[in-house]
Protein backbone atom coordinates (compact mmCIF):
# COMPACT_ATOMS: atom_id res chain seq x y z
CA UNK A 1 0.00 0.00 0.00
CA UNK A 2 2.87 2.31 0.76
CA UNK A 3 3.77 2.15 -2.89
CA UNK A 4 0.66 3.26 -4.09
CA UNK A 5 0.47 6.56 -6.25
CA UNK A 6 -3.33 7.73 -6.10
CA UNK A 7 -2.72 10.59 -8.57
CA UNK A 8 -4.26 9.66 -11.89
CA UNK A 9 -1.84 10.68 -14.94
CA UNK A 10 -3.26 10.62 -18.14
CA UNK A 11 -1.25 9.53 -21.99
CA UNK A 12 -0.45 12.93 -23.46
CA UNK A 13 -3.31 14.55 -21.77
CA UNK A 14 -6.83 14.11 -22.45
CA UNK A 15 -7.16 16.03 -19.11
CA UNK A 16 -3.29 16.76 -19.22
CA UNK A 17 -0.18 15.30 -20.80
CA UNK A 18 1.32 12.43 -18.88
CA UNK A 19 2.93 9.11 -18.89
CA UNK A 20 0.84 6.45 -19.97
CA UNK A 21 -0.01 3.49 -17.51
CA UNK A 22 0.31 -0.05 -17.65
CA UNK A 23 -1.88 -2.65 -16.99
CA UNK A 24 -1.62 -6.74 -15.94
CA UNK A 25 -5.06 -7.27 -16.89
CA UNK A 26 -4.62 -6.45 -20.87
CA UNK A 27 -5.43 -6.79 -24.47
CA UNK A 28 -6.12 -9.98 -25.99
CA UNK A 29 -4.32 -11.99 -26.90
CA UNK A 30 -2.21 -10.96 -24.10
CA UNK A 31 -3.05 -13.21 -20.97
CA UNK A 32 -2.75 -12.40 -16.82
CA UNK A 33 -2.74 -14.62 -14.10
CA UNK A 34 -5.47 -14.97 -11.64
CA UNK A 35 -7.13 -17.98 -9.76
CA UNK A 36 -10.49 -18.59 -10.94
CA UNK A 37 -12.93 -18.65 -8.12
CA UNK A 38 -14.51 -22.01 -6.87
CA UNK A 39 -17.96 -22.16 -7.23
CA UNK A 40 -20.05 -23.67 -4.47
CA UNK A 41 -21.91 -26.94 -5.47
CA UNK A 42 -25.47 -27.47 -5.06
CA UNK A 43 -24.56 -30.17 -2.39
CA UNK A 44 -23.32 -28.06 0.11
CA UNK A 45 -26.70 -26.33 0.46
CA UNK A 46 -28.70 -27.30 3.53
CA UNK A 47 -32.29 -28.07 3.21
CA UNK A 48 -35.11 -26.34 5.27
CA UNK A 49 -38.25 -28.86 6.99
CA UNK A 50 -40.60 -28.27 4.71
CA UNK A 51 -43.86 -26.91 6.19
CA UNK A 52 -47.68 -28.06 5.22
CA UNK A 53 -49.53 -24.80 6.25
CA UNK A 54 -51.49 -23.49 3.26
CA UNK A 55 -50.62 -20.25 4.17
CA UNK A 56 -47.07 -20.39 3.50
CA UNK A 57 -47.50 -22.73 0.21
CA UNK A 58 -49.83 -19.10 -0.92
CA UNK A 59 -47.25 -17.24 -0.07
CA UNK A 60 -44.18 -19.43 -1.98
CA UNK A 61 -46.63 -19.57 -5.14
CA UNK A 62 -47.20 -15.85 -4.90
CA UNK A 63 -43.08 -15.46 -5.22
CA UNK A 64 -42.63 -17.94 -7.74
CA UNK A 65 -45.38 -16.06 -10.22
CA UNK A 66 -43.38 -12.65 -9.46
CA UNK A 67 -39.60 -14.09 -10.27
CA UNK A 68 -41.27 -16.46 -13.58
CA UNK A 69 -39.91 -15.24 -16.73
CA UNK A 70 -43.26 -13.54 -17.31
CA UNK A 71 -41.43 -10.32 -15.44
CA UNK A 72 -37.99 -10.64 -17.24
CA UNK A 73 -36.99 -11.13 -20.98
CA UNK A 74 -37.06 -14.62 -21.61
CA UNK A 75 -33.55 -16.26 -22.26
CA UNK A 76 -34.31 -17.40 -25.90
CA UNK A 77 -34.96 -21.62 -26.48
CA UNK A 78 -32.49 -21.12 -29.22
CA UNK A 79 -29.89 -18.54 -31.00
CA UNK A 80 -29.79 -20.00 -34.07
CA UNK A 81 -31.94 -17.08 -35.91
CA UNK A 82 -29.96 -14.62 -33.75
CA UNK A 83 -26.47 -16.01 -35.51
CA UNK A 84 -27.97 -16.41 -39.39
CA UNK A 85 -28.89 -12.44 -39.38
CA UNK A 86 -25.32 -10.89 -37.79
CA UNK A 87 -22.72 -13.65 -39.02
CA UNK A 88 -22.38 -12.94 -42.41
CA UNK A 89 -21.45 -9.07 -40.86
CA UNK A 90 -18.65 -10.75 -38.75
CA UNK A 91 -14.73 -11.28 -40.87
CA UNK A 92 -11.78 -12.51 -39.85
CA UNK A 93 -8.95 -10.03 -40.46
CA UNK A 94 -5.12 -10.94 -40.87
CA UNK A 95 -2.08 -8.56 -41.05
CA UNK A 96 1.51 -9.02 -41.72
CA UNK A 97 4.34 -6.80 -40.88
CA UNK A 98 7.60 -6.05 -41.19
CA UNK A 99 9.74 -6.67 -37.46
CA UNK A 100 13.57 -6.18 -37.26
CA UNK A 101 15.33 -9.44 -37.12
CA UNK A 102 18.36 -10.52 -35.26
CA UNK A 103 21.19 -13.41 -35.27
CA UNK A 104 19.75 -17.12 -34.67
CA UNK A 105 21.51 -17.79 -32.17
CA UNK A 106 20.64 -21.72 -32.32
CA UNK A 107 21.86 -22.46 -35.61
CA UNK A 108 24.83 -24.86 -34.79
CA UNK A 109 27.81 -22.35 -36.32
CA UNK A 110 27.10 -20.05 -34.02
CA UNK A 111 29.07 -22.15 -30.79
CA UNK A 112 32.23 -22.33 -33.08
CA UNK A 113 35.23 -20.00 -33.43
CA UNK A 114 35.54 -17.33 -36.03
CA UNK A 115 38.07 -19.66 -37.92
CA UNK A 116 37.00 -22.94 -37.37
CA UNK A 117 35.99 -24.75 -40.65
CA UNK A 118 33.04 -26.20 -39.14
CA UNK A 119 31.28 -23.34 -38.35
CA UNK A 120 32.18 -22.20 -42.18
CA UNK A 121 30.91 -25.23 -43.32
CA UNK A 122 27.33 -24.83 -41.28
CA UNK A 123 27.17 -21.53 -42.26
CA UNK A 124 27.40 -22.09 -46.10
CA UNK A 125 25.33 -25.28 -45.11
CA UNK A 126 22.38 -23.01 -43.72
CA UNK A 127 22.72 -20.21 -46.24
CA UNK A 128 23.72 -17.25 -43.94
CA UNK A 129 20.59 -17.82 -41.65
CA UNK A 130 22.40 -16.55 -38.63
CA UNK A 131 22.57 -13.04 -40.42
CA UNK A 132 20.05 -10.73 -39.22
CA UNK A 133 17.43 -9.29 -41.39
CA UNK A 134 13.83 -8.40 -41.45
CA UNK A 135 11.57 -11.08 -40.24
CA UNK A 136 7.36 -10.93 -41.26
CA UNK A 137 4.83 -11.65 -38.48
CA UNK A 138 1.62 -12.46 -39.02
CA UNK A 139 -1.35 -12.59 -36.56
CA UNK A 140 -5.42 -13.14 -36.66
CA UNK A 141 -8.35 -11.18 -35.20
CA UNK A 142 -11.61 -10.40 -35.48
CA UNK A 143 -14.00 -7.30 -37.01
CA UNK A 144 -17.39 -6.52 -38.16
CA UNK A 145 -18.86 -4.69 -41.26
CA UNK A 146 -20.66 -1.79 -39.52
CA UNK A 147 -21.63 0.00 -43.55
CA UNK A 148 -22.43 -1.83 -46.56
CA UNK A 149 -19.77 0.03 -48.66
CA UNK A 150 -17.48 -2.04 -47.28
CA UNK A 151 -16.23 -0.46 -43.76
CA UNK A 152 -14.99 -2.50 -41.66
CA UNK A 153 -14.29 -2.35 -37.29
CA UNK A 154 -11.76 -3.85 -35.50
CA UNK A 155 -9.26 -3.49 -32.36
CA UNK A 156 -6.10 -1.13 -33.01
CA UNK A 157 -4.40 -4.10 -31.32
CA UNK A 158 -4.82 -6.50 -33.90
CA UNK A 159 -3.76 -3.99 -37.10
CA UNK A 160 -0.90 -2.36 -35.20
CA UNK A 161 2.21 -1.39 -37.73
CA UNK A 162 0.81 -4.30 -40.36
CA UNK A 163 2.27 -3.47 -44.35
CA UNK A 164 -0.80 -5.77 -45.17
CA UNK A 165 -4.33 -6.43 -44.14
CA UNK A 166 -7.00 -9.26 -45.77
CA UNK A 167 -10.26 -9.00 -44.42
CA UNK A 168 -12.10 -12.69 -45.20
CA UNK A 169 -15.83 -12.41 -45.26
CA UNK A 170 -17.94 -15.86 -43.52
CA UNK A 171 -18.33 -16.87 -47.92
CA UNK A 172 -14.99 -17.23 -47.98
CA UNK A 173 -14.08 -14.04 -50.23
CA UNK A 174 -10.93 -12.30 -49.01
CA UNK A 175 -9.82 -8.34 -49.84
CA UNK A 176 -7.08 -6.58 -49.07
CA UNK A 177 -8.16 -4.04 -46.80
CA UNK A 178 -6.64 0.04 -46.45
CA UNK A 179 -6.52 1.43 -43.50
CA UNK A 180 -8.74 4.23 -42.47
CA UNK A 181 -7.49 5.34 -39.24
CA UNK A 182 -6.73 3.83 -35.93
CA UNK A 183 -7.02 5.31 -32.29
CA UNK A 184 -4.30 3.93 -30.12
CA UNK A 185 -6.21 5.68 -27.18
CA UNK A 186 -9.57 3.37 -27.33
CA UNK A 187 -8.26 0.65 -29.14
CA UNK A 188 -9.92 1.23 -31.76
CA UNK A 189 -9.13 0.79 -35.88
CA UNK A 190 -11.50 1.29 -39.13
CA UNK A 191 -10.48 -0.36 -42.32
CA UNK A 192 -11.98 -0.39 -45.70
CA UNK A 193 -12.55 -2.87 -48.06
CA UNK A 194 -13.48 -2.36 -51.90
CA UNK A 195 -16.47 -5.08 -53.18
CA UNK A 196 -18.36 -4.94 -56.81
CA UNK A 197 -21.99 -5.41 -53.97
CA UNK A 198 -23.47 -4.12 -51.05
CA UNK A 199 -21.79 -6.05 -48.03
CA UNK A 200 -23.49 -7.55 -45.05
CA UNK A 201 -23.56 -5.32 -42.21
CA UNK A 202 -24.98 -4.74 -38.57
CA UNK A 203 -25.81 -1.86 -36.84
CA UNK A 204 -24.69 0.06 -33.67
CA UNK A 205 -27.23 -0.56 -30.17
CA UNK A 206 -26.77 1.74 -27.01
CA UNK A 207 -24.69 -0.22 -24.53
CA UNK A 208 -26.09 2.17 -22.32
CA UNK A 209 -29.21 0.34 -22.04
CA UNK A 210 -27.26 -3.02 -21.57
CA UNK A 211 -28.04 -4.36 -17.67
CA UNK A 212 -26.48 -6.50 -15.65
CA UNK A 213 -27.77 -9.85 -16.20
CA UNK A 214 -29.25 -9.37 -20.06
CA UNK A 215 -27.97 -11.77 -22.21
CA UNK A 216 -25.46 -10.93 -24.88
CA UNK A 217 -23.60 -13.33 -27.74
CA UNK A 218 -19.97 -13.03 -28.94
CA UNK A 219 -19.09 -13.93 -32.46
CA UNK A 220 -15.38 -14.02 -33.96
CA UNK A 221 -12.22 -15.86 -34.85
CA UNK A 222 -10.72 -17.78 -31.73
CA UNK A 223 -7.42 -19.28 -32.38
CA UNK A 224 -7.94 -18.69 -36.11
CA UNK A 225 -10.66 -21.29 -36.41
CA UNK A 226 -13.15 -19.29 -38.21
CA UNK A 227 -16.61 -18.12 -37.26
CA UNK A 228 -17.29 -19.06 -33.88
CA UNK A 229 -20.46 -18.19 -31.58
CA UNK A 230 -20.53 -17.79 -28.44
CA UNK A 231 -23.10 -16.32 -25.75
CA UNK A 232 -23.54 -15.51 -22.24
CA UNK A 233 -24.60 -12.78 -19.85
CA UNK A 234 -23.39 -9.34 -18.98
CA UNK A 235 -21.65 -9.58 -15.60
CA UNK A 236 -20.61 -6.13 -15.23
CA UNK A 237 -20.48 -2.61 -16.48
CA UNK A 238 -17.79 0.02 -16.00
CA UNK A 239 -15.19 -1.95 -15.44
CA UNK A 240 -11.51 -0.23 -15.20
CA UNK A 241 -8.97 -2.01 -16.24
CA UNK A 242 -6.55 1.20 -15.69
CA UNK A 243 -5.24 1.00 -19.50
CA UNK A 244 -5.84 4.40 -19.98
CA UNK A 245 -8.12 7.62 -19.40
CA UNK A 246 -11.53 6.10 -20.98
CA UNK A 247 -11.70 2.49 -19.54
CA UNK A 248 -15.64 2.10 -19.14
CA UNK A 249 -15.66 -1.95 -20.11
CA UNK A 250 -18.45 -4.08 -20.33
CA UNK A 251 -17.26 -7.55 -18.64
CA UNK A 252 -19.06 -10.77 -19.94
CA UNK A 253 -19.05 -14.48 -19.02
CA UNK A 254 -19.85 -15.73 -23.07
CA UNK A 255 -16.62 -17.04 -24.12
CA UNK A 256 -13.68 -14.80 -25.46
CA UNK A 257 -10.44 -15.90 -26.62
CA UNK A 258 -7.45 -15.42 -28.39
CA UNK A 259 -8.10 -14.11 -32.01
CA UNK A 260 -11.69 -12.86 -30.83
CA UNK A 261 -10.24 -8.88 -30.83
CA UNK A 262 -12.08 -6.81 -32.75
CA UNK A 263 -15.17 -9.03 -33.26
CA UNK A 264 -18.95 -7.59 -31.80
CA UNK A 265 -20.74 -8.38 -28.88
CA UNK A 266 -24.45 -8.36 -29.33
CA UNK A 267 -27.48 -7.98 -27.70
CA UNK A 268 -30.52 -9.93 -28.77
CA UNK A 269 -31.99 -7.38 -31.47
CA UNK A 270 -28.73 -8.35 -33.05
CA UNK A 271 -27.09 -4.73 -32.25
CA UNK A 272 -23.43 -4.25 -30.90
CA UNK A 273 -23.29 -2.72 -27.53
CA UNK A 274 -19.55 -3.95 -27.93
CA UNK A 275 -16.05 -4.69 -29.74
CA UNK A 276 -14.11 -7.39 -27.75
CA UNK A 277 -11.10 -6.64 -26.69
CA UNK A 278 -8.80 -7.94 -23.30
CA UNK A 279 -9.41 -11.48 -21.42
CA UNK A 280 -8.50 -12.00 -17.67
CA UNK A 281 -7.14 -15.91 -17.73
CA UNK A 282 -4.62 -18.01 -16.36
CA UNK A 283 -3.79 -20.00 -19.38
CA UNK A 284 -4.53 -18.03 -22.34
CA UNK A 285 -8.43 -19.38 -22.82
CA UNK A 286 -11.70 -18.05 -21.53
CA UNK A 287 -12.43 -18.31 -17.87
CA UNK A 288 -15.62 -16.67 -18.03
CA UNK A 289 -13.99 -13.06 -17.77
CA UNK A 290 -13.80 -11.12 -20.93
CA UNK A 291 -14.20 -7.45 -21.67
CA UNK A 292 -15.74 -5.29 -24.48
CA UNK A 293 -15.42 -1.93 -25.69
CA UNK A 294 -19.01 -0.25 -24.82
CA UNK A 295 -20.60 1.22 -28.07
CA UNK A 296 -21.54 4.13 -26.46
CA UNK A 297 -17.52 5.23 -26.50
CA UNK A 298 -16.70 3.09 -29.56
CA UNK A 299 -19.15 4.73 -31.71
CA UNK A 300 -18.27 8.36 -31.58
CA UNK A 301 -14.61 7.26 -31.90
CA UNK A 302 -15.42 5.19 -35.40
CA UNK A 303 -17.69 8.09 -37.15
CA UNK A 304 -14.60 10.04 -36.41
CA UNK A 305 -12.31 7.58 -37.99
CA UNK A 306 -14.17 7.62 -40.93
CA UNK A 307 -14.92 11.26 -41.62
CA UNK A 308 -11.25 12.66 -41.33
CA UNK A 309 -8.94 9.78 -39.95
CA UNK A 310 -7.98 10.88 -36.63
CA UNK A 311 -9.82 11.65 -33.07
CA UNK A 312 -10.25 14.90 -32.33
CA UNK A 313 -10.72 15.51 -28.68
CA UNK A 314 -11.73 18.51 -25.86
CA UNK A 315 -8.85 18.70 -22.96
CA UNK A 316 -8.93 20.37 -20.10
CA UNK A 317 -5.22 20.51 -19.42
CA UNK A 318 -5.23 19.42 -15.51
CA UNK A 319 -4.40 16.20 -13.69
CA UNK A 320 -6.76 14.67 -11.53
CA UNK A 321 -6.92 11.78 -8.72
CA UNK A 322 -9.61 10.30 -7.50
CA UNK A 323 -11.86 12.15 -4.51
CA UNK A 324 -11.42 9.12 -1.49
CA UNK A 325 -13.60 9.45 1.74
CA UNK A 326 -10.77 11.06 3.44
CA UNK A 327 -10.34 13.31 0.97
CA UNK A 328 -13.92 14.55 1.01
CA UNK A 329 -13.59 14.86 4.75
CA UNK A 330 -10.49 16.94 4.97
CA UNK A 331 -11.56 19.04 2.18
CA UNK A 332 -15.76 19.32 3.88
CA UNK A 333 -17.42 17.59 0.99
CA UNK A 334 -20.58 15.46 1.66
CA UNK A 335 -19.95 12.30 -0.39
CA UNK A 336 -16.25 10.97 -1.78
CA UNK A 337 -17.58 12.00 -5.81
CA UNK A 338 -16.01 14.71 -8.47
CA UNK A 339 -12.11 14.43 -9.78
CA UNK A 340 -10.04 16.33 -7.04
CA UNK A 341 -7.54 18.97 -9.11
CA UNK A 342 -3.74 17.62 -8.68
CA UNK A 343 -2.31 20.22 -10.99
CA UNK A 344 -3.33 22.87 -13.39
CA UNK A 345 -1.27 22.91 -16.48
CA UNK A 346 0.42 26.38 -17.38
CA UNK A 347 -1.57 28.26 -20.53
CA UNK A 348 -4.24 25.48 -21.01
CA UNK A 349 -7.89 26.06 -20.51
CA UNK A 350 -7.96 24.83 -16.96
CA UNK A 351 -5.59 27.91 -16.42
CA UNK A 352 -7.53 30.74 -18.38
CA UNK A 353 -10.83 29.53 -16.53
CA UNK A 354 -9.29 29.96 -13.34
CA UNK A 355 -9.14 26.15 -12.20
CA UNK A 356 -6.89 26.05 -9.36
CA UNK A 357 -5.20 23.20 -7.35
CA UNK A 358 -7.00 21.69 -4.70
CA UNK A 359 -10.48 22.19 -6.38
CA UNK A 360 -12.81 19.03 -7.08
CA UNK A 361 -14.74 19.26 -10.57
CA UNK A 362 -18.54 18.08 -9.67
CA UNK A 363 -20.14 19.08 -12.80
CA UNK A 364 -19.37 19.43 -16.07
CA UNK A 365 -21.51 20.93 -18.71
CA UNK A 366 -24.13 20.01 -16.65
CA UNK A 367 -23.39 16.86 -16.05
CA UNK A 368 -22.53 15.32 -12.33
CA UNK A 369 -18.97 13.96 -12.22
CA UNK A 370 -18.92 11.15 -9.49
CA UNK A 371 -15.63 9.54 -10.25
CA UNK A 372 -12.48 10.49 -12.53
CA UNK A 373 -13.65 8.45 -15.63
CA UNK A 374 -16.96 10.28 -16.03
CA UNK A 375 -14.54 13.50 -16.43
CA UNK A 376 -12.69 12.40 -18.91
CA UNK A 377 -15.28 10.50 -21.14
CA UNK A 378 -17.17 14.19 -21.15
CA UNK A 379 -14.02 16.18 -21.74
CA UNK A 380 -13.24 14.10 -24.46
CA UNK A 381 -16.65 13.83 -26.47
CA UNK A 382 -16.77 17.96 -25.63
CA UNK A 383 -16.09 19.59 -29.29
CA UNK A 384 -12.88 21.84 -29.25
CA UNK A 385 -14.06 25.80 -29.08
CA UNK A 386 -17.26 24.91 -27.26
CA UNK A 387 -17.92 26.98 -24.00
CA UNK A 388 -19.17 25.43 -21.13
CA UNK A 389 -19.95 25.44 -17.19
CA UNK A 390 -18.29 24.04 -14.60
CA UNK A 391 -19.05 23.74 -11.07
CA UNK A 392 -15.66 23.12 -8.54
CA UNK A 393 -15.86 22.84 -4.86
CA UNK A 394 -13.31 25.47 -3.24
CA UNK A 395 -12.69 26.17 0.27
CA UNK A 396 -15.95 24.78 1.59
CA UNK A 397 -18.34 26.18 -1.06
CA UNK A 398 -19.41 25.56 -4.70
CA UNK A 399 -18.66 28.17 -7.75
CA UNK A 400 -19.24 28.14 -10.93
CA UNK A 401 -16.50 28.79 -14.19
CA UNK A 402 -16.67 29.19 -17.72
CA UNK A 403 -14.15 27.47 -19.97
CA UNK A 404 -13.11 26.94 -23.66
CA UNK A 405 -12.86 23.61 -24.23
CA UNK A 406 -9.33 23.20 -26.14
CA UNK A 407 -8.21 20.60 -28.31
CA UNK A 408 -6.24 17.48 -26.73
CA UNK A 409 -2.45 18.11 -27.96
CA UNK A 410 -1.05 15.22 -30.40
CA UNK A 411 1.98 15.32 -28.39
CA UNK A 412 3.21 15.74 -25.23
CA UNK A 413 3.89 19.05 -24.00
CA UNK A 414 6.84 20.15 -21.41
CA UNK A 415 5.32 22.81 -18.35
CA UNK A 416 7.33 25.09 -16.02
CA UNK A 417 5.39 24.95 -12.56
CA UNK A 418 5.03 28.03 -11.05
CA UNK A 419 7.10 29.46 -8.18
CA UNK A 420 5.52 28.09 -4.57
CA UNK A 421 7.02 31.24 -3.04
CA UNK A 422 10.73 32.98 -2.48
CA UNK A 423 10.71 32.38 1.60
CA UNK A 424 13.75 30.48 3.01
CA UNK A 425 12.52 27.43 5.01
CA UNK A 426 12.41 27.08 8.87
CA UNK A 427 15.37 25.44 10.53
CA UNK A 428 15.47 22.60 12.38
CA UNK A 429 13.53 19.30 12.53
CA UNK A 430 10.12 18.70 13.73
CA UNK A 431 8.14 15.51 14.29
CA UNK A 432 4.23 14.87 14.12
CA UNK A 433 3.52 12.13 16.69
CA UNK A 434 0.17 11.45 15.56
CA UNK A 435 0.27 10.56 11.92
CA UNK A 436 3.80 8.80 12.21
CA UNK A 437 6.06 11.77 9.85
CA UNK A 438 9.45 13.17 10.88
CA UNK A 439 10.08 16.32 8.79
CA UNK A 440 13.33 18.30 8.11
CA UNK A 441 14.50 21.30 6.17
CA UNK A 442 14.57 21.32 2.23
CA UNK A 443 17.87 22.01 0.98
CA UNK A 444 19.88 22.68 -2.25
CA UNK A 445 21.34 19.15 -1.64
CA UNK A 446 18.33 17.34 -1.02
CA UNK A 447 16.69 19.05 -3.84
CA UNK A 448 19.40 18.22 -6.24
CA UNK A 449 18.83 14.28 -4.87
CA UNK A 450 15.73 14.73 -5.44
CA UNK A 451 15.46 16.04 -8.74
CA UNK A 452 13.27 19.28 -7.32
CA UNK A 453 13.59 22.68 -9.13
CA UNK A 454 15.09 25.28 -6.75
CA UNK A 455 11.81 27.26 -6.48
CA UNK A 456 10.10 24.52 -4.57
CA UNK A 457 9.82 24.88 -1.02
CA UNK A 458 7.80 22.66 1.59
CA UNK A 459 8.87 20.44 4.72
CA UNK A 460 11.01 17.21 3.65
CA UNK A 461 10.08 14.02 4.94
CA UNK A 462 13.07 12.11 6.59
CA UNK A 463 11.17 8.87 7.94
CA UNK A 464 7.84 7.50 8.00
CA UNK A 465 7.11 5.31 11.08
CA UNK A 466 5.93 1.48 10.19
CA UNK A 467 2.34 0.83 11.10
CA UNK A 468 1.16 4.67 11.25
CA UNK A 469 -1.47 6.30 9.37
CA UNK A 470 1.36 8.18 6.88
CA UNK A 471 2.59 4.73 6.28
CA UNK A 472 -0.72 3.22 5.90
CA UNK A 473 -1.12 5.88 3.37
CA UNK A 474 1.67 5.62 0.94
CA UNK A 475 4.23 8.58 2.18
CA UNK A 476 7.49 7.27 1.95
CA UNK A 477 11.08 9.60 2.50
CA UNK A 478 12.15 12.00 0.40
CA UNK A 479 8.09 13.02 -0.02
CA UNK A 480 7.93 17.38 0.28
CA UNK A 481 5.10 18.81 1.58
CA UNK A 482 4.42 21.68 -0.29
CA UNK A 483 0.71 22.13 0.93
CA UNK A 484 -1.49 21.54 4.34
CA UNK A 485 -4.99 22.15 3.55
CA UNK A 486 -5.00 24.88 1.01
CA UNK A 487 -2.25 26.66 2.49
CA UNK A 488 1.39 26.55 1.35
CA UNK A 489 4.31 25.43 3.83
CA UNK A 490 7.55 26.88 4.26
CA UNK A 491 9.64 24.18 6.18
CA UNK A 492 9.33 21.64 8.79
CA UNK A 493 8.12 23.85 12.26
CA UNK A 494 5.09 25.11 9.86
CA UNK A 495 4.00 22.09 8.14
CA UNK A 496 3.78 20.05 11.58
CA UNK A 497 1.89 23.02 13.55
CA UNK A 498 -0.50 23.03 10.73
CA UNK A 499 -1.60 19.35 10.96
CA UNK A 500 -1.72 19.45 14.89
CA UNK A 501 -3.91 22.28 14.34
CA UNK A 502 -6.03 20.65 12.18
CA UNK A 503 -6.28 17.43 14.04
CA UNK A 504 -6.70 19.65 17.55
CA UNK A 505 -9.55 21.35 15.59
CA UNK A 506 -11.32 17.90 15.22
CA UNK A 507 -10.70 17.16 11.71
CA UNK A 508 -11.38 13.91 10.76
CA UNK A 509 -8.46 14.00 8.23
CA UNK A 510 -6.16 16.58 6.78
CA UNK A 511 -5.17 17.33 3.02
CA UNK A 512 -1.51 17.41 1.78
CA UNK A 513 -0.04 18.24 -1.10
CA UNK A 514 3.05 16.38 -2.02
CA UNK A 515 5.99 16.83 -4.24
CA UNK A 516 7.16 13.34 -5.36
CA UNK A 517 10.24 13.82 -7.21
CA UNK A 518 8.71 16.28 -9.61
CA UNK A 519 5.26 14.92 -9.86
CA UNK A 520 2.46 16.56 -7.58
CA UNK A 521 -0.59 14.72 -5.57
CA UNK A 522 -2.85 15.06 -2.78
CA UNK A 523 -2.98 12.49 0.34
CA UNK A 524 -5.36 12.96 3.04
CA UNK A 525 -4.34 11.72 6.24
CA UNK A 526 -6.87 10.51 8.60
CA UNK A 527 -6.61 11.41 12.52
CA UNK A 528 -7.49 8.61 15.34
CA UNK A 529 -10.59 8.67 16.63
CA UNK A 530 -9.85 7.22 19.75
Amino acid sequence: MGDQDPRMDFPEGLLSPGKERTMTLSRLPIRADRAEPRARPLSETRARPQRAASGALALFAAVALLASPAFAREAPASFAPLVKEVAPAVVNVSTTQKVAGGPMMDLPFQDFPEDSPFRQFFKHYFNGQGESHPMLQHSLGSGFVIDPSGYVVTNNHVVGSATEISVKLSDGTSYKAKLVGRDERTDLALLKIKADHPLPAVAWGDSDKAQVGDWVMAVGNPFGLGGTVTAGIVSARGRDLHEGPYDSFIQTDAAINRGNSGGPMFNMDGQVIGINSAIYSPNGGSVGIGFAIPSALAKPVIEQLKEHGSVERGWLGVQIQEVTPDVAESLGLKAPAGALVAKVTKDSPSAAAGLRQGDVITRFNGKDIKELHDLTRVVADTRPGTHIEITVWREGHEMQLSVDVGKMPAKQVAETEEPNGSAAPAAGEAKVASVGLTLGVLTSDSRKELGLDEKVNGALVTDVTDGTVAAEHGLRPGDVIVKVGQAAVEGPKQAAERIEAARKANQKAVLLLLDRRGEELFVALPFSQA
